[in-house]
């Protein structure tokens, strides 16, 4: 099939069209509206509601269309640095369910993917989907060996479907190039490659299949965590069998109770598996939503008292989208797991500046300022307990530290999308299983080891680092000598330049003394105007005052 014939024009039309209302919107009410002073208020003060609603007709049209969309919905739900936050609370719970495909044509594409009748292929297949997403849905089935599996095939259609989408979701990217603000602090080409290779990876079984064996080779030594089994003969690019494990859904608090389960352990075992994940495999399932993870129940000892808990795994499926934390990053997160189990706030942001996500000229102390705040606020609560106080206390923080959340001096780079979006996930399924759950000193763990094996090669290279100490002050002392004598004849002299947060502090001054000089001169000669004229009549003196206090505005404005 050529890219042409896979390519629907109709529906590139109407995503295009969708997409340039709401950048029509952006121009007219941020960029344009919010240059002229009289009503610059207005656009301000609407700017949520609007936003919002362009956050609900993203949304309806996610849910119409499919395809991308809703992938589209959820990748942006974390992009905070890019837009609104009103857009963020809409689109954070945007789930990932559509109406099935038409039965017939998903029995058309396996019987193609494999060559023969479904009934050939499986023992038994169930018609009736286990779950439908925007780009493929899962049925039950049975082998025939009698080994019960879970059936993931393609949506009919989707491949087409999807070039068709990213073509539409590039053009607007390019759109958002133009947009100074978003451009300086993203990387859209990346933003944009990123997604497309990672959709295009979630529309290749094969690659989920090896994805999942990964994760079962990474945690092989741990009993409590079960990867299902993917069936190589049974699966192609298009179609993976995998291990039926439909246990105990991880939402399901009554069943985790009936079965004996301790909920606060299961919320304890899931965070340090993420832990492992970031910190130790580098590879993170990213899609930890509740329909993704459940609980097996396993035999109780023979030794066991009734009222010990039951034993349990925890049950990963759907490998489709992970992440791969690169090398790159990898020192940074350690900094940042040791910053926090030791509440260094100087080095969390050593940690920002080493993975490269502080943009130029941020306000470091402002930073650090916020940082220990949060930790003096904030330490050893639980998760509940976090987000009441967070609740509670949002509108003085936002008060006390709005220079710095209006300056956004944080750029996400796209290596790191998916774990965050991940651990969001986390915490709120933490939350729900153990209210009372502390990531803190759940934390403090890692950032031991962490410090441990720091400390151990640094230990290991001291005489290294004495000898390139010893080199450097010998070449050292020649260089003292000579200021020292500079200082002894008056000669010695020092160069200073504002730091980058100073001279912004010191041009939004600038601004604020312009914009009051404008007022002062402006509000002066129309007064003066006013006086002689009610006091002599009209004349060409008061007259030439307020014709001057009307234009000088008007180019004040236009400039």
């Amino acid at each position: 099939m050529t890219k042409r014939a896979s390519f629907n024009a109709t529906r590139y039309r109407k995503l295009v069209w969708f997409f340039a209302t709401i950048f029509a919107h952006v121009i007219w009410w941020d960029l344009f509206l919010r240059k002229i002073p009289l009503l610059r208020g207005y656009a301000r003060r609407s700017g949520i509601e609007r936003w919002r609603k362009i956050a609900r007709r993203f949304r309806a049209v996610a849910l119409d269309m499919g395809g991308v969309l809703i992938k589209l919905g959820q990748f942006l739900s974390i992009r905070v640095d890019v837009l609104p936050v009103e857009v963020i609370s809409e689109l954070a719970d945007l789930q990932d369910e559509v109406p099935p495909a038409d039965l017939d044509a998903v029995l058309a594409l396996i019987a193609a993917e494999f060559g023969c009748p479904v009934e050939e292929v499986f023992e038994s297949f169930n018609p009736q989907p286990l779950a439908a997403a925007s780009l493929a849905q899962t049925y039950t089935a049975t082998l025939r060996d009698g080994h019960p599996v879970v059936v993931k095939v393609l949506r009919p259609g989707i491949e087409q479907m999807v070039e068709t989408d990213l073509a539409a979701i590039s053009l607007a990217i390019r759109w958002l190039k133009l947009y100074p603000r978003v451009k300086r602090r993203v990387n859209l080409d990346w933003l944009a490659e990123e997604f497309t290779a990672v959709t295009g990876r979630e529309l290749d079984f094969e690659a989920e299949g090896h994805n999942a064996e990964r994760f079962a080779a990474d945690f092989a030594d741990d009993p409590g965590v079960c990867i299902p089994e993917v069936f190589w003969e049974y699966s192609t690019r298009r179609v993976l069998t995998m291990e039926n494990v439909a246990f105990i859904r991880i939402a399901d608090l009554d069943a985790l109770d009936e079965a004996g389960i301790d909920r606060a352990a299961v919320a304890k075992k899931l965070y340090g598996t993420y832990m492992r994940q970031v910190f130790v495999t580098h590879f993170v399932h990213a899609d930890p939503h509740p329909g993704n993870l459940f609980i097996r129940a396993l035999p109780r000892p023979s030794d066991a008292l009734p009222t010990d808990p039951t034993p349990f795994q925890i049950v990963f499926v759907d490998f489709g989208m992970v992440a791969a934390i690169p090398k790159r990053l990898r020192s940074a997160l350690r900094n940042f797991a040791i910053g926090v189990g030791t509440r260094d706030v100087q080095r969390i942001i050593q940690s920002y500046i080493e993975a490269d996500t502080l943009l130029p000229g941020a306000d470091i102390k402002r930073l650090e300022e916020a940082h220990q705040m949060v930790f003096d606020r904030f330490w050893g609560a639980g998760m509940s307990q976090l987000r009441d106080m967070a609740l509670n206390e949002a509108p003085q923080l936002l008060e006390e530290y709005r220079d710095l959340i209006y300056e956004a001096p944080f750029q996400f780079q796209v290596d790191m999308l998916f774990v965050v979006r991940a651990v969001g996930l986390l915490s709120g399924m933490s939350t729900n299983l153990d209210p009372d759950f502390d990531p803190w000193s759940e934390t403090i763990p890692f950032a031991e080891t962490f410090a441990r094996e720091e400390m151990r090669r640094d230990w290991g290279d001291w005489k290294q680092q004495m000898l390139v100490l010893g080199r450097i002050s010998i070449d050292l002392l020649p260089k003292v000598d000579k200021v020292l004598s500079k200082a002894e004849r008056g000669l010695l002299s020092f160069e200073t330049s504002f730091a980058p947060d100073a001279r912004k502090s010191l041009g939004r001054i600038e601004h604020q003394v312009h914009r009051l000089t404008w007022a002062i001169v402006s509000v002066g000669m129309l007064l003066s105007g006013v006086l002689l004229r009610a006091s002599e009549g009209p004349d060409s003196l008061n007259t030439g005052l307020l014709i001057a206090a009307g234009v000088f505005f008007v180019w004040k404005v236009a400039r």
